[in-house]
């Protein structure tokens, strides 16, 4: 069966369903990758999540990464995708704010957590697209 466009109505419903492959797999497998990296060193990350005040950081902290590492997965494979992007999205936007706090730091601090607010910032900006599309 085709449609319009001489696509068959398969492969038409899976470019509509599934925006950007490559940049669902970027943005996925960037996200995990970055949450990953907490795991290696979650006794830093603990600690940093205690230094900006995230209460009961010893369970937040290893909750939150493995979200991201599931949300990321979601993404990429583009399962669950409401559920997936939404995840990326609530985690973004609280992380960004309160973790990254530049403004805040101090002053050898401030680069980085600069770069680590516009970095999460972009990511945000992507994960908040492919929520939208994962409503359409």
């Amino acid at each position: 069966m085709t449609d319009d466009d001489g696509e068959t109505t398969e492969q038409a419903t899976d470019t509509r369903g599934a925006p950007s492959r490559l940049g669902r797999v970027l943005l996925g497998v960037g996200l995990a990758a970055q949450a990953s990296e907490d795991f290696r060193d979650m006794e830093d990350t603990i600690e940093y999540a205690d230094s900006a005040g995230v209460p009961a950081p010893d369970l937040a902290a290893p909750f939150a990464s493995g979200m991201m590492v599931a949300a990321g997965a979601g993404i990429a494979l583009w399962r669950a995708p409401r559920l997936a992007t939404g995840a990326a999205v609530a985690f973004l936007t609280v992380v960004t704010a309160t973790m990254h706090d530049f403004w805040n730091a101090e002053e050898d601090d401030k680069s980085g957590e600069r770069l680590a607010f516009f970095g999460n910032l972009a990511m945000l900006g992507g994960a908040l697209v492919f929520l939208r599309e994962a409503f359409k």
